[in-house]
């Protein structure tokens, strides 16, 4: 492993020098290259060094430990526990950072949200989380473009759809697939009773024409008539979109455009996407028939998450973390719960890292 990690610094000063380079910094293709393989080995690199100065603090306490009288004896043994603890920990810190990577992991996403069971009530619950998203997104400086979206009559959502660009998005969004379970009083609920609503959330990365191929002999464009707002052109020009991926059945309508073309382009980037998600699903079915540990991979049917509001709770269920800040979460507020995922699945990852090898 420290041959690895010297290796990796050696490359990081390599990639350090390069981009002092004049002639790079002139080329802006060759300069991003080697500032994104920079940035993917910093925190290693880093983690490494912090690793070193210890392990040289820890020689120097250890010498003052033979060296010096009972007094500075006492100090050194306190000063060599706190940071034998602290070496263990950037230990820690550097085994996850060794662990395969994601490929997926810098890739923007499409978030979809549907109303589940509830009635209108999971049609408000939707709006919300679509709500909660875009405010966490907004924290993160993202970017949010509704793709499609499907509202009911009082501020309910029956399907949202939407692109999230920026940095990192897949690794910080992917544990979030799944159901979401509500627990409150419907505003429309006379008798005070608590009802139970649900919510599913899709995060599927952003497939590039290089992720998945599509054959144009495998897809049936039909075009049609425009409903709901959009001004004249609605019902007078066919400028609606849908899309159906033949052989998997898989089928995308777009008509948030006026212009039948962006409406094709949107629906194409949405029926990429799911054939990639679904080829991800199949490839890590084939690995593992146990699929825990890869939460926010398609996994539906599970609740996932459970937000009382009588109680001002949110439940993450896959990982036991309860929180009573569900007024802040559900205005964005969403790094605790994120970090806490994130940490949970990247330990267990390691524990079968280091129970294979």
């Amino acid at each position: 492993m420290f041959d690895k990690l010297t290796a990796v610094e050696t490359r990081y000063h390599d990639l350090t020098l390069r981009l002092g380079d004049p002639a790079v910094q002139a080329d802006q293709s060759q300069y991003r290259t080697y500032a994104k393989a920079l940035a993917e080995i910093e925190p290693l690199v880093h983690a490494f060094q912090r690793y070193k100065a210890v392990l040289g603090e820890i020689t120097g306490a250890e010498d003052l430990l033979k060296a010096g009288d009972a007094e500075m004896r006492e100090l050194a043994t306190e000063e060599l526990r706190s940071l034998e603890a602290q070496r263990d920990a950037v230990l820690e810190d550097i085994k996850v950072l060794l662990l395969p990577r994601d490929p997926n992991d810098e890739k923007n996403v499409l978030l979809e949200i549907r109303a589940g069971t509830g009635g209108e009530e999971a049609a408000l619950f939707a709006a919300e989380l679509f709500r909660m998203y875009t405010r966490f997104a907004e924290r993160q400086s993202w970017r949010i473009e509704v793709m499609s979206a499907n509202e009911t009559g009082v501020g309910g959502t029956k399907e949202v759809i939407a692109l999230v660009e920026g940095r990192r998005v897949y690794s910080r969004l992917k544990y979030e697939s799944g159901v979401h379970r509500v627990q409150r009083v419907p505003a429309t609920e006379a008798s005070g009773r608590i009802h139970t609503s649900t919510a599913t959330v899709a995060v599927l990365p952003e497939a590039e024409d290089v992720d998945v191929a599509i054959d144009q002999k495998d897809i049936r464009i039909d075009t049609f008539c425009s409903s709901g707002p959009g001004g004249q052109s609605v019902n007078t020009t066919y400028s609606a979109v849908r899309i159906t991926h033949i052989p998997t059945g898989i089928v995308v309508s777009q008509q948030d455009e006026k212009s039948q073309v962006k409406n094709r382009a949107k629906a194409m980037k949405v029926l990429r996407s799911r054939l990639y998600e679904m080829e991800m699903r199949r490839q890590q079915e084939a690995i593992a028939k146990d699929r825990r540990s890869q939460v926010g991979t398609g996994e539906r049917s599970e609740k996932i998450r459970t937000y009382n509001f009588p109680q001002s709770r949110i439940t993450d269920h896959r990982i036991n973390f309860t929180t009573h800040q569900i007024v802040n979460v559900m205005n964005g507020a969403l790094g605790e719960l994120v970090d806490q995922l994130s940490t949970h699945f990247q330990t267990e990852k390691l524990k079968e890292v280091t129970a294979a090898s």
